[in-house]
C-alpha cells in the first residue's frame, strides 16, 4: 500500500504567509515531518491525531541526518499515509527538497512539491528592500553561505556582483567574514549596500544597514544571529523609504543604520 508525500513550503517564519494548498495538506495529513524554523502557529494546525516528527536543522547540529530523513519519508510513504514533509521557505530553494523528492521518485513513492514564499521573498518585502528595482536591479542572485557539509564555498567571486544585480546570501551568517573578504579580493567596492535580515517576517525582525566592507563587523557588533538572510546591492537604499513592517510595539523605524561602522 502507497501513500502520498506533500513537500510543502511554509514560508518564511509570518504563519500568515503559508499559502492556501499548504494549509490544505497540512490539515489532512497522517504524519508531517517538520523543521526548525517552522511557525508554532503552522504547526498547531497539524490534525491531533496525526504522526508529528521532528527534523530540525541547524549549522553542524542536525536532529536526523538527512539520509535518515530520506529514508523516513520512503517508509512513511510506504506504510500508505498521507505524509506532510514541511520545510522553511520554499523546499526547491536550499531546502533540499530536491534531494528528498528524488529519493521519492526512485523508490515510486507519489509525491508532490507545494512551493512556499521563499525566505529571500519574505525578507525583501518585510525589510522595504525590493530585489530588483527598474533602473536598479535588473536581476536577482541567490547563493549559499556555506559549503556541502560545512566545507569550502566554491562560488566565482568576480562574477557574483554587479551593478545591476542583487546578491542573496542564505545561510551565511558563520562564514560571512570570509565571504565579504572573498568579495573585495574579487574587485568589488566595499562601499556597496547591505543588510542584514535577522528573523524576517516575525515580531522578532531586525533589519541592520551595512556596506560590504563593514558586514562581517556589523553582525558581530550588532550581534546578529540565525536565521538571516544577508541583501547586498544597490536595492538596499531603497529600503529607508520602503520599509512598512514595524514589530517593535512603539512603532518606530525596524531599521539600525551602521553604514558608517
Amino acid at each position: 500500500m502507497t501513500g502520498h508525500v506533500a513537500l510543502v513550503g511554509a514560508g518564511p517564519g509570518d504563519p500568515e504567509l503559508l499559502t492556501l494548498k499548504g494549509l490544505r495538506r497540512i490539515e489532512s495529513a497522517d504524519a508531517v515531518v517538520f523543521d526548525r524554523l517552522v511557525a508554532r502557529d503552522i504547526l498547531d494546525r497539524i490534525p491531533s491525531g496525526a504522526t508529528r516528527i521532528y527534523a530540525g536543522k541547524a549549522l553542524s547540529r542536525h536532529h536526523l541526518p538527512q539520509a535518515e530523513i530520506n529514508n523516513l519519508l520512503v517508509s512513511l510513504g510506504r506504510s500508505g499515509r498521507n505524509v506532510v514533509r514541511l520545510k522553511g521557505g520554499d523546499p526547491f530553494i536550499f531546502g533540499r527538497g530536491s534531494e528528498e523528492a528524488a529519493v521519492l521518485a526512485e523508490h515510486g513513492i507519489p509525491f508532490e512539491i507545494v512551493p512556499g514564499i521563499s525566505a529571500a521573498s519574505g525578507c525583501s518585502a518585510y525589510s522595504g528592500v525590493p530585489l530588483t528595482h527598474r533602473g536598479i536591479a535588473q536581476g536577482v542572485r541567490y547563493v549559499t553561505g556555506h559549503g556541502r557539509d560545512d566545507g569550502t564555498l566554491e562560488h566565482e567571486w568576480a562574477a557574483l556582483l554587479d551593478e545591476r544585480t542583487t546578491l542573496v546570501i542564505y545561510m551565511g551568517l558563520s562564514n560571512l567574514g570570509r565571504i565579504a573578504r572573498n568579495l573585495l579580493d574579487a574587485g568589488h567596492a566595499a562601499d556597496i549596500p547591505a543588510a542584514i535580515v535577522e528573523n524576517g517576517t516575525t515580531e522578532n525582525q531586525r533589519v541592520v544597514k551595512a556596506t560590504l566592507g563593514t558586514l562581517a563587523d556589523t553582525v558581530h557588533d550588532r550581534a546578529i544571529t540565525a536565521p538571516s538572510v544577508v541583501i547586498i546591492g544597490r536595492v538596499v537604499d531603497l529600503g529607508d523609504s520602503l520599509a512598512w513592517f514595524r514589530p517593535d510595539a512603539a512603532g518606530g523605524s525596524p531599521w539600525t543604520d551602521v553604514t558608517s561602522g
